[in-house]
């Protein structure tokens, strides 16, 4: 098998520890275990609670515990419906690895998370892209999905808050896509990784896992619940589906770790919490995003409804890898290239960091703007 090199991957790990500010995370500020902890009230039992532990495999599909705290962010799933995964990216990678033969027709959204277009396209799919468009607000034209959809169609993917656009489809828009996937009997897949962020409403947009029979939804821990150190997601699926994954994942992942789902269960207990700082510090750094943008003659973006990142199209004659080594070489700030996104012409922000290091990197931004273009 061969597999395009993860474009976006290999630019973290080159330049992600060399860098002063880094505007290219992609998940809310990280946790600790200190601040966990005390969120759930559990600081001064937490030994007591891990010391009895006998470090084993645990519970092979995930804790009992944990299924049914992942089923509280659904409405319409049971404990047989969730499986634990070795975050969502393996998440996704097991339900590509189980749905997909040579010729099965996927369609897939452009840009979303290489994951879903490169992987199926090693396994000999027909994988069709749907390009996102900016005059569309980065949604998808359901015209053109249907025109892509055929009756040998397997699975449509899509990403939804997506990334790295921040485009949100609602609750209305999904169930339309349901309609043509059921219309050629396709699964949908949907990467809700950065779901629970929304900038209206709970923060939280309808799955689609509860919103059809074949719909998947794969999500973490890592993104809108600030714990990626975890390594901790899941599959939400029709339980023959699930069955059908267990067996593929037998072959690579056995179980999680017993103190990572321990402290998953923790986190979900307290999640109201977690997700509320999580959406403030996303509606707080989006205002500063927007002013900043709003301010650079040469930076324009649709405006993110949801997630924790934003498309930035730059007004300058240089290749988006060339802008973004020359930023980060000579003001310490890290973007992600459009060109590991095949967005040319644009850089992926991740803006829901710390809110002193986004101003402080937006400045530096602003001030290496200024001196390429004079």
């Amino acid at each position: 098998m061969k597999i395009k090199e993860f474009g976006v991957e290999i630019w973290m790990n080159e330049y992600e520890n060399s860098c002063i500010y880094n505007l290219a995370e992609t998940c809310v500020e990280s946790l600790t275990v200190e601040q966990l902890l005390d969120m759930s009230g559990k600081k001064d039992c937490i030994i007591d609670e891990l010391l009895p532990m006998k470090l084993t495999y645990g519970a092979i599909e995930g804790s009992d515990r944990l299924r049914d705290n992942v089923t509280t962010l659904y409405h319409n799933q049971k404990r047989s419906n969730i499986l634990i995964t070795h975050g969502a990216i393996g998440a996704n990678a097991l339900i590509h690895e189980t749905l997909i033969e040579p010729g099965d027709r996927v369609v897939s959204v452009l840009p979303t998370y290489q994951q879903h277009y490169s992987i199926p396209e090693s396994y000999g799919a027909d994988v069709q892209v749907l390009k996102l468009k900016e005059e569309n607000q980065f949604l998808p034209d359901l015209e053109q999905l249907q025109k892509l959809t055929t009756q040998n169609t397997r699975l449509i993917t899509i990403n939804n808050p997506n990334n790295p656009t921040g485009a949100l489809m609602d609750e209305s828009l999904l169930k339309r896509i349901v309609d043509i996937a059921r219309a050629c009997d396709a699964y949908i897949l949907c990467d809700e990784v950065y779901r629970g962020t929304d900038a209206e409403g709970n923060g939280f947009t309808a799955s689609i896992a509860d919103l059809y029979e074949k719909g998947i939804s794969t999500a973490s821990m890592s993104k809108s619940f600030s714990l990626a150190g975890l390594r901790l997601g899941w599959i939400a699926a029709p339980e023959e589906l699930i069955e059908k994954v267990c067996i593929h994942r037998d072959y690579n992942t056995i179980s999680v770790g017993m103190l990572n789902d321990h402290f998953a269960c923790i986190a979900l207990e307290c999640r109201d919490a977690i997700l509320q700082r999580s959406r403030d510090i996303c509606q707080t750094n989006r205002a500063v995003l927007d002013a900043w943008v709003k301010n650079e003659p040469l930076i324009t973006y649709v405006k993110p409804t949801s997630g924790t990142i934003a498309l930035l199209k730059y007004d300058l004659d240089m290749s988006s890898r060339d802008f973004c080594v020359r930023l980060l070489e000579s003001k310490g700030v890290m973007f992600t290239p459009g060109s590991v996104l095949e967005m040319e012409g644009y850089v992926r922000i991740g803006y829901a960091n710390n809110p002193q290091v986004l101003k402080e990197g937006l400045k530096k931004v602003s001030e290496f703007l200024a001196e390429i273009s004079h």
